[in-house]
C-alpha cells in the first residue's frame, strides 16, 4: 500500500533529482534581468553626459529610460503569467530571453535618448515573460517543504545580480562606450537559452484562463499616465500645473476602471479576489513599499557618489557591493529567522531597518567618511533579504501550484510598480528640491543656459565647466543644492518604509504555536503537498 506522501508528489523523479541544477539555470535567466537594471544605475551619469561620451539625456529622459522598461514590464506581467500558465512556462521563458537579447543589442546602438527609451521598452517586453516564469517553474520543481529554501536562493540570485551589475557596468564604462552595458546581455542570453533547452522541464496550468487584452490595455495606459504626470510635475517643479494634475487624475481613473473591469470579468488577468486575504495583501503592499523607497533612493545615490563625491563608475559600482553581498548572504537564510520569529516580526523588522538606513542618507555631506555609506548599504541589503524572502514565500504559497505563474506575476508587478513610482515620485521630489535650491544661484549663468542649468546637478556642472573660474562657485552651489535635495528625498523614503512596517505589523500573521505548526505539517502530508 502506498504511503500518503508518495502520491502527493506531482514532480517526476527525474526532475526532482536535478532540481538544484535547474534552479541554477533559472537564476542565470533571472540574473540577466536584474543585471541590466543594476548596470544601468551605474551608467546613468555617463548616459546623461553630452555626446560623444554619452547621449546628453536630461534627468527626465534618464527617468524614462528606467521607467519605460518598468512600465512595460509591469503592465505585461499580468498577461505573461497567464500565457506561461496556458502555453507552458519553458516556452515563455525562451521567447522572453530571445526578445530581451534583441532589445539589448538595439539599445547598445541607440543614437538618441528617444531611441534608448524605445529599445528599453522592447527589452522590458522580453523581461516581462522571463522573471515571473522563473519563479513559476521553481514552484513546480520543488515540493512545498523545500520551497522556502529555494525561494531564498532565488532571492539571493537577485543579490548576486545587484553585486556583479555595478562592478561589471563600471568596468565596461572605464574601457568601452556606454552601449557596452547593454551589449553584455547578449552572450548571457545565448548561454541561458542553450541551458534552458537542455535542462528545464515545461509545465502549465491544466485549466488556464483566457487572455485579457482589455485589462492589459487599461493597466498599461493607467500606469503610463500616472507616472508620466508625476515625472512631468518634477520636471516643471510644479505639481499644481493643470496638465500635470489632469494626467495624474486620468491615470488614477483608468486604474480604478481597470480594477472594476477585472472584478466583473470572467477571465481577469488580475483576480482581485486574491486580495480578500489580508496576509496576501499585506505581503504585496510590503513588496511595493520597500521597492518604492529603495529604488527612489538608489536613483539619487548614484549622483551622490559620482557627481558630488567624484567617484568613477567602477568605484561607484564597488560602493554598492555591501548591499548586494548582504542580500546574497542573508536571503537564503532568512527562512531560518522566519521559522524562529514568524513572518510578521521578521518582515516588520526588515522594513524598520530599511527606514533607518534611508534616514542615514539625510545626514550625508560631501565629506562624510565613505565607510559610513558602506555600513549603511550592508544593513540595507540585510533588511531587503529579510523582507523579500518571507513575503515571496507567503505570496507564492497562498495560491495553488498550478497558478504559480499568476502568483509570481502579481509579486513582480507590485515590486516593479512600486519601484517605478518610487523613481518617479522620489525622483520628482529630488528634482523639485534641487531646482528650488539652485535657482537663486544661477544669476551669473548666461540667460540662454539658465533654464537648462537648473534641470539637474549634471546639467549645472556641465554649464559650470564652461564658465571658467566663476564656474567653481556654481559647482559648489550645485553640490550644496543636491545634498539638500537628497536629504529631503531620503526622509520621504524613510516615511514610506515606516508605512510598510505598519502595514506588515497589522496584517501579516505572527509565529503560530508549536502545536499548530505540527498540525499544519500533518495536513500538508495528507493533502499531498
Amino acid at each position: 500500500m502506498t504511503t500518503p506522501a508518495v502520491p502527493a508528489s506531482r514532480i517526476p523523479e527525474e526532475v526532482h533529482r536535478r532540481r538544484w541544477v535547474i534552479l541554477g539555470v533559472l537564476i542565470l535567466s533571472l540574473l540577466i534581468v536584474v543585471l541590466d537594471n543594476s548596470i544601468l544605475n551605474v551608467a546613468v551619469k555617463t548616459i546623461s553626459t553630452p555626446a560623444p561620451t554619452g547621449l546628453g539625456a536630461t534627468q527626465s529622459e534618464i527617468e524614462w529610460a528606467i521607467n519605460s522598461y518598468t512600465l512595460v514590464f509591469a503592465g505585461l506581467l499580468f498577461t505573461s503569467g497567464l500565457v506561461g500558465d496556458r502555453l507552458g512556462r519553458k516556452k515563455v521563458l525562451l521567447g522572453g530571453l530571445i526578445v530581451f537579447g534583441i532589445g539589448s543589442a538595439l539599445a547598445a546602438e541607440s543614437g538618441s535618448p528617444g531611441q534608448l527609451i524605445a529599445y528599453r521598452a522592447l527589452m522590458a517586453l522580453g523581461a516581462a515573460f522571463v522573471m515571473p516564469a522563473t519563479l513559476a517553474v521553481l514552484m513546480n520543481i520543488f515540493e512545498r517543504a523545500e520551497q522556502p529554501k529555494a525561494i531564498g536562493i532565488w532571492a539571493g540570485g537577485v543579490g548576486l545580480g545587484i553585486a556583479i551589475g555595478p562592478i561589471t557596468g563600471g568596468a565596461l564604462l572605464d574601457h568601452f562606450w556606454w552601449g557596452s552595458v547593454f551589449l553584455i546581455n547578449v552572450p548571457i542570453v545565448i548561454v541561458a537559452v542553450a541551458l534552458m533547452i537542455w535542462l528545464v522541464p515545461d509545465s502549465r496550468d491544466p485549466n488556464p484562463g483566457r487572455l485579457d487584452p482589455v485589462g492589459v490595455l487599461l493597466s498599461v495606459v493607467g500606469l503610463v499616465l500616472l507616472v508620466y504626470g508625476i515625472i512631468k510635475g518634477g520636471e516643471l517643479a510644479d505639481f499644481t500645473d493643470p496638465k500635470v494634475l489632469l494626467t495624474i487624475v486620468a491615470g488614477l481613473a483608468v486604474l480604478v476602471g481597470f480594477v472594476i473591469y477585472e472584478k466583473r470579468s470572467d477571465h481577469p488577468s488580475l483576480d482581485v479576489t486574491y486580495f480578500r486575504n489580508k496576509t496576501f495583501s499585506a505581503a504585496m503592499a510590503a513588496i511595493a513599499l520597500v521597492f518604492f523607497a529603495l529604488m527612489g533612493v538608489t536613483f539619487f545615490s548614484v549622483f551622490y557618489t559620482q557627481s558630488v563625491r567624484g567617484y568613477s563608475p567602477l568605484e561607484a559600482g564597488a560602493l554598492m557591493l555591501p548591499l548586494a553581498v548582504a542580500q546574497m548572504v542573508f536571503a537564503p537564510r532568512a527562512r531560518l529567522v522566519v521559522d524562529r520569529f514568524g513572518n510578521r516580526v521578521t518582515t516588520a523588522a526588515g522594513l524598520v531597518l530599511i527606514a533607518v538606513t534611508l534616514a542615514v542618507f539625510a545626514f550625508f555631506e560631501a565629506d562624510t567618511p565613505i565607510w559610513i555609506l558602506e555600513v549603511d548599504m550592508f544593513l540595507m541589503g540585510t533588511a531587503m533579504a529579510h523582507i523579500m524572502t518571507p513575503t515571496s514565500v507567503v505570496i507564492m504559497q497562498a495560491l495553488p501550484r498550478e497558478k504559480a505563474g499568476s502568483a509570481s506575476a502579481l509579486s513582480n508587478t507590485f515590486r516593479q510598480v512600486g519601484g517605478a513610482l518610487g523613481i518617479a515620485v522620489l525622483g520628482s521630489v529630488l528634482s523639485t528640491a534641487y531646482h528650488d535650491g539652485i535657482e537663486g544661484k544661477l544669476g551669473t549663468v548666461p540667460a540662454g543656459l539658465r533654464d537648462a542649468a537648473g534641470d539637474s546637478i549634471e546639467a549645472t556642472l556641465g554649464v559650470a565647466a564652461k564658465l571658467g573660474p566663476q564656474g567653481r562657485a556654481l559647482a559648489g552651489a550645485a553640490d550644496d543644492a543636491f545634498l539638500h535635495a537628497m536629504h529631503i528625498t531620503a526622509l520621504c523614503g524613510t516615511g514610506v518604509a515606516l508605512l510598510g512596517a505598519l502595514v506588515v505589523a497589522l496584517f501579516l500573521p505572527g509565529k503560530p504555536p508549536a502545536a499548530q505548526e505540527g498540525e499544519k505539517e500533518r495536513e500538508l502530508v495528507v493533502a499531498g503537498e
